[in-house]
């Protein structure tokens, strides 16, 4: 090797130890400097508590509009997405043959009603007649049998006339006696029970006929379909001379200016949720809330998913949510007063599984401590023990830093200065 090589070869080795050496210069001091955060006070405030949950909107109220008859479908009155009110009309069947069997029920029932009247303004029948004749015949001959023995025991006591003619008269007299009392019981039986039986029965006529008019005419009235609520038509999957079967539904109508949100709520937090809280609903994929009230809480647990079933009843503006969409409601159970308050990038994992923060004091010095966390708000976090109020914590650079660390506080710009260089070395 010549002697110029020599000396390059010299020159090199010392350049790159003098290079290693600055490194770990460099490396020492970085380890030796605070490392900088940034930090807030724990402040104290009120704060929510929200149950949050998942579910599907129903409409307020809804009805399968079903035909009590089956006919043919004469005419709709209505489209789907029409809106109605309740009791209107909204699809006629086809009802000739019922309107025929009112004509007819009309008729029989003018029959029994003209039967009637004659029944209650009739004269005495026949027999009532032949009975009172009989009466007064057996009247007759009461008397005459009466007058005959009372002539022949005045004869007797003069001696004029036998004994025997006496008896036979007296047997005749309570012979003509007897007589007259059945007589007259018989016209009384006619006169009472008779005529009121037929007058009974004249007015059973007459109310079977009205019953198959008010039948009929019920069978015509169930040939006019309409709506047992208000709102919007939601199907309608017939067309006009198709068959409408009974008990089929033949349209559908919603209520929708007030929705139901049914959500599954965990039983554990279940407990907290009581009618009339306020609750704010999400749909999936829109930004537009809504404000209700919950109006359900099951009495029972899913067993299937251990959840609660919470139903949230909300006004509907405009009817923008549609039943069926899935929709989020954060649920207010109960608000927080004067309580610990720090943000969430605050907490940092703590031992054996546990919460901590970083609580920095005057002499820069930050100490480890464990909390225990209550509510979580958006950004920020309840602390239930472990920190007080007006203490600082570290909310940005704390990774990494050792419990009785020293560190450098900082802004956020400082802070992103930092990140800047150490994602530059």
């Amino acid at each position: 090797m010549s002697t110029k090589a020599f000396i390059g070869a010299c020159l090199a080795v010392a350049c790159l130890l003098a290079l290693t050496g600055c490194s770990k210069q460099k490396e020492a001091e970085a380890a030796s400097s605070p490392a900088p955060v940034q930090v807030t006070a724990v402040t104290q405030d009120s704060i929510p508590r929200v149950i949050d949950a998942d579910g599907v909107l129903f409409p307020r109220d809804q009805a399968n509009v079903m035909p009590k008859i089956s006919a043919p479908v004469q005419k709709f009155y209505v489209s789907r997405g029409d809106h109605v009110k309740a009791n209107q009309l909204l699809a006629t069947l086809e009802n000739r043959d019922l309107t025929a069997a009112v004509v007819a029920a009309k008729g029989q029932l003018a029959q029994a009603e003209a039967n009637l009247r004659s029944t209650e303004d009739a004269a005495v029948p026949d027999q009532v007649t032949k009975a009172q004749t009989d009466v007064e015949a057996a009247k007759e001959a009461a008397d005459a049998a009466r007058v005959l023995l009372e002539n022949r025991q005045n004869l007797f006591k003069e001696g004029a006339l036998a004994r025997k003619l006496v008896d036979d008269a007296q047997v005749a007299n309570v012979q003509a006696q007897s007589q007259l009392r059945a007589a007259q019981e018989h016209l009384r039986t006619l006169q009472g029970a008779g005529q009121e039986e037929q007058v009974k029965a004249a007015e059973a006529q007459v109310e079977t006929a009205r019953g198959q008019l008010q039948s009929a005419e019920a069978q015509v009235t169930y040939s006019e379909v309409r709506s047992p609520i208000s709102g919007v038509v939601a199907d309608r999957p017939l067309y006009a001379g198709e068959m409408a079967t009974a008990g089929t539904p033949l349209l559908n109508v919603m209520d929708i200016s007030s929705i139901v949100a049914r959500v599954n709520v965990p039983q554990s937090q279940a407990i907290d949720v009581k009618l009339g809280q306020t609750a704010t609903l999400t749909v999936t994929g829109s930004s537009e809330k809504l404000e209700g009230k919950v109006s359900v809480v099951s009495p029972a647990t899913d067993p299937n998913t251990t959840t609660v079933q919470v139903w949230i009843t909300a006004p509907n503006p405009g009817e923008k949510f549609k039943p069926g969409a899935p929709v989020h409601a954060s649920i207010l159970t109960a608000t927080i007063k004067n309580a610990a308050l720090v943000p969430s990038a605050a907490i940092l994992p703590g031992e054996e599984g546990g919460q901590a923060v970083l609580v920095v004091g005057a002499d820069s010095v930050a100490h480890l401590r464990p909390v225990d966390v209550g509510i979580h708000y958006g950004d920020k976090v309840q602390i239930l023990n472990g920190v007080r109020p007006g203490e600082e914590v570290v909310v940005a650079g704390g990774l990494g830093v050792d419990d009785k660390a020293k560190v450098k506080i900082v802004g956020a710009s400082e802070a992103q200065e930092d990140d800047d260089e150490d994602d530059a070395k």
